[in-house]
Order: C-alpha cells, then structure tokens, then sequence
C-alpha cells in the first residue's frame, strides 16, 4: 500500500497483494482506493471492516469503512402493524439463494437520492456473483404470484452478515425480504447485522449507528 494522501489517509491498494488500511490507519470514511474485484480481496476487505462502494471516474476502487456505521441485532427489528399482516396476508413466497444473480441486478436498478447512476455497475455484479458461486455471498428473495418482487443480498463474515442491497417492486416486498433475513439470522447465530451507512428505510425497521471503533470490537480487529 502506498500512502497518497498523509492528511486524509487514503491509501493506493496493491494489485499484487490483499492487504488493507488497519483501523489506526484510517481517518475519514474513505480509505483506500484501487486494487481489483479478486474474490480473496472482497472477502479481506469485509473481514477488516471495509467493502467497495463504486468505480470513481479514473476506474478506482473506492474502498469504505465509515466512520458511523449503521447495524442491526436480528432480534432487534422492528415491526409494523402494516408489515406484519404484509408479513401474513400478502401471499408472498421467500427463497434464498435460488436466484442471486436476479436479484443483484434488480438492486443495480434502484434509484437512490443523491445519485446520479447506481454504483453497482457490470463489475460488482460479476465480482459478487463470483462470491455467490463460492458460498460467500448469499441473496433471499421474494416472490407474488410466482414473479420475483423484492429481494436483497450480502455476505455471511464470521458472525456478521454484511448487507449490500435490497430493492423491492411492490409495497412491503423488500422489509418481508428483511424480516427472513432476521430470522435466518437469528436460527444461524448471526449476531449483527450490518447496514453500512445511515439508510432511513432501514432505520425504521430498527437499524442504528454504532462507531467505527464499536464495529472493529465486533470484527475484533484492532
């Protein structure tokens, strides 16, 4: 790694290793840029508290590890009167990871405030779906009347599931793709899951924010 910015403390990867930024390393939410899609340097960076948010315009990595971070305990999810009679009266039907590359391309189509294009751009999803192919990345989908409406996708990182994102096509389908994923969560002795940044939908369904310094504690990472 090589330091490019001493005041900000963003750091050039390299491509011929799988090294990142430790904790006392890090400084602002952005740390690191560069590096590759390697499955071996997706699954360190997760395992040391970053993930890969987009593509800059010189075709840069950037590389993530907020400074806030948003998480969720399974147990702690909370549920509307709404959501719960969506939960038991919409007829939706929940899978998992029968149809993961459906649903990443669904979430690449969410338009979010702020945004101009969605950051999950052909690489991620080819880079994920090779994650999938090897058990790393997981989706849960959800289905009416046998379309797929909503759903959502992360990685399983020790005890952590890392959330990535969640789309969802009709009212409610991608809080019941959250609520199965608490569930599995909770009966596979996840004990948090992560949500990354400030996110209002997820919010009110329990989410909050934690330092960066109570994650690495969780990662136990220094």
């Amino acid at each position: 790694m090589k330091l490019l910015d001493k005041n900000e403390k963003i750091w050039l990867l390299n491509i011929d290793n799988f090294n990142f930024p430790t904790k006392k390393q890090m400084k602002n939410d952005l740390v690191a840029i560069g590096g590759d899609f390697h499955p071996q340097r997706l699954v360190n960076a997760y395992e040391n508290g970053l993930f890969p948010w987009f593509i800059d315009d010189y075709g840069y990595i950037n590389w993530y590890s907020p400074n806030r971070r948003m998480v969720l305990k399974p147990e702690e999810m909370k549920i509307s009167k709404s959501l719960k009679k969506s939960i038991n009266n919409r007829g939706f039907v929940v899978k998992s990871n029968t149809n993961f590359i459906e649903v990443i391309k669904n979430c690449s189509k969410v338009k979010r405030k702020h945004e101009d294009d969605t950051w999950i751009s052909d690489e991620f999803i080819y880079a994920y779906t090779q994650l999938h192919e090897l058990d790393v990345a997981n989706s849960i989908e959800v289905y009416l009347d046998n379309q797929l409406v909503g759903g959502l996708y992360g990685l399983v990182i020790g005890d952590i599931f890392c959330g990535e994102s969640m789309f969802s096509l009709v009212n409610d389908a991608s809080k019941v793709a959250f609520y199965h994923l608490c569930l599995w969560a909770k009966n596979s002795d996840i004990k948090l899951i992560d949500c990354q940044v400030y996110n209002p939908h997820l919010e009110s369904l329990g989410a909050y924010e934690i330092s960066r310094d109570e994650y690495f504690k969780i990662l136990n990472k220094n």
